[in-house]
Formats: C-alpha cells, structure tokens, sequence
C-alpha cells in the first residue's frame, strides 16, 4: 500500500477522510465517522455497501472481475461496493440514505404538504 494520502468525501453527511492509497471506500466511510452497512464485512457477498460515485470521479481503481459481475450495468451508473473499491485519488462518494432517515424524512415531508394544503 502507497503511503500517499487522498481526501475522501461523503454526501450527504458532510464528513471526510484522509486515507491511504489502496484503502477501501468502507474502511475510509468508518474512519470518517459515517455509517455503510454491511453484512458481509466486506466479502462483496451482501451488496449492501453500494455507494454511488460522483460523475468524472477517477479517485478510485477501477473494479476487479467479481466486482463487475456482481454489479453488471449499475457500474455504467456511478455504482460501486464501499468495499471493494479501492481509493487511488481525491474523491466524493454518496452514500444510501439510512431506511429510518427516509421514512421519517419521507413522514415529515408528507405533514408538511398537508400543513400547507390547509393554510
């Protein structure tokens, strides 16, 4: 592993890490302070850990064969496993809105929409 040192963002938590080349997305999520889940602890057998990465992004190594095969045309997307993808450069990753985040944001969205329908 390369003692060079890449900036790793996450949206939409705001946070960031200064991680090693070849550190996985995952291990730079944790040392970041934001939460990925996983099941597999980064075996690539659970594909929970998709994150997306923002267009133009080259800090990351491209993916090995099983990363492709699990991941197919979702690649084409910005799709990648936190725990396979390997930093090579700066970056900025967006990370899966938590279920309970969403359905309370989703919740409050809704009240708001009928608040003000009856104003």
């Amino acid at each position: 592993m390369s003692t060079e040192r890449y900036t790793v963002s996450f949206t939409p938590e705001g946070k960031s890490a200064r991680v090693r080349s070849g550190t996985s997305l995952l291990a730079a999520a944790r040392t970041a302070g934001v939460h990925i889940p996983v099941r597999c602890e980064g075996k690539m057998g659970c594909l929970m850990c998709k994150v997306t990465l923002e267009p133009g992004s080259g800090g990351v190594l491209p993916p090995a064969e099983g990363e492709r095969r699990k991941l197919g045309t979702a690649l084409d997307n910005g799709v990648r496993l936190a725990c396979q993808a390997k930093v090579c450069g700066d970056i900025s990753v967006e990370t899966p809105e938590d279920p309970l985040k969403r359905a309370v944001r989703l919740q409050l969205e809704k009240q708001r929409e009928e608040d003000d329908f009856w104003r």
